[in-house]
């Protein structure tokens, strides 16, 4: 069976775990990369040997006529390039921050919907190989019935005036930050492990004066069945770990039977109720890339339901109820009180 091929729009700092993610998979065929910064796009096509185009993205979708475009660029460029490629019934996966804010995010896809164009949304979290090893074992019932889940965000790169600088700039400038950047990943994840949220309650501030969002933050979560979760987060301080930002922070998973805890090297610890806590040995992963080869897996899923329509994880329509609940949270934050995800009115852009 012939590669699918590939054409990838952005090379910033995250492009290359996508990049290696192309070149890894056997069933895929990237042909064409292109970026407004043509020394960019030079430096990443050299780096995984991809041909790299200096035009524009309609042209170069017409004349490299890929199967799937990879959009790995800011959400300003978001819409344009989702609408170039549906337009030519070229399929899509496109980086989050989805779009500039839920009401186009909704357009793009229903946009995608009418036209019968697969949107996928790049949420990579929920593909770490420790919430899908964590996953299997809640499905398996080794944990019991699930009463909680909580998550300690602590990656460290978010002090002082250089913060973010050498790394993903545009972090500084952005008016909201930790949730819709970084915790919207947890939101995923959480939905992933625990199943849908009925509630949230959220305190978020910012602790460096060098940036304009929020850097820190407490949600509390109440999913349906009755669970609870806890994120708690902030960019400026670390844990203990060899690179902390492997797995960004340290995870539990409590059940009926015991507690299931991550790490911050990506070993899962298994303690049986009243029990002795032991180490839980699975495949974590490569270490030489994003959470463990994050991308890649989520790569080479959207291939497989491209190939044989396989159900698919993270659809655009699927990923708004993300953002349903990402509002809720900063509506929460914003004023003081408890959001129900299903009362928030959710077609306002925010």
């Amino acid at each position: 069976m012939s590669a699918l091929r590939v054409a990838a729009v952005g090379a910033g700092y995250f492009s290359q775990f996508h990049h290696l993610g192309w070149r890894n998979l056997p069933g895929a065929d990237c042909v064409a990369l292109a970026d407004r910064d043509a020394a960019k796009a030079q430096a990443m096509a050299q780096r995984f040997g991809v041909p790299r185009s200096d035009d524009r993205l309609e042209t170069m979708l017409d004349a490299v006529r890929p199967d799937l475009l990879d959009i790995i660029t800011p959400p300003a460029t978001h819409r344009g390039f989702v609408a170039a490629a549906i337009e030519r019934g070229i399929a899509v996966i496109c980086q989050k921050p989805f779009g500039e804010n839920t009401a186009e995010a909704l357009a793009m896809t229903e946009q995608a919907e009418r036209a019968g164009v697969p949107l996928v949304v790049h949420e990579n979290v929920r593909w770490s190989p420790w919430y899908r090893e964590a996953k299997r074992l809640i499905d398996n019932g080794q944990l019991g019935a699930l009463h909680g889940v909580a998550f300690r965000l602590r990656p460290g790169d978010g002090q002082g005036p250089r913060a973010y600088l050498d790394r993903q700039p545009y972090f500084q400038g952005m008016p909201r930050f930790l949730v819709r950047e970084t915790a919207i990943h947890w939101i995923d994840s959480f939905r992933f492990l625990m199943g849908e949220v009925h509630a949230v309650s959220a305190r978020l501030r910012r602790v460096n004066p060098a940036i304009a969002g929020e850097d820190a933050g407490i949600i509390v979560f109440e999913f349906d069945s009755g669970a609870t979760g806890l994120f708690d987060g902030n960019r400026l301080n670390d844990h203990v770990a060899t690179n902390p930002r492997r797995t960004m922070g340290e995870a539990w998973i409590e059940g009926a039977h015991g507690v299931l805890r991550l790490d911050g090297e990506a070993r899962l610890w298994w303690k049986p109720h009243q029990g002795a806590e032991t180490e839980h040995r699975y495949d974590r992963g490569a270490e030489d890339t994003f959470a463990g080869g994050a991308c890649q897996a989520l790569q080479g899923h959207v291939l497989r339901h491209l190939r044989d329509g396989s159900a698919l994880e993270n659809s655009a329509r699927a990923y708004l109820r993300n953002l349903h609940i990402q509002d809720a949270v900063y509506a929460s934050s914003d004023e003081g009180r408890r959001v129900i995800i299903d009362t928030l009115r959710t077609n306002a852009p925010r």
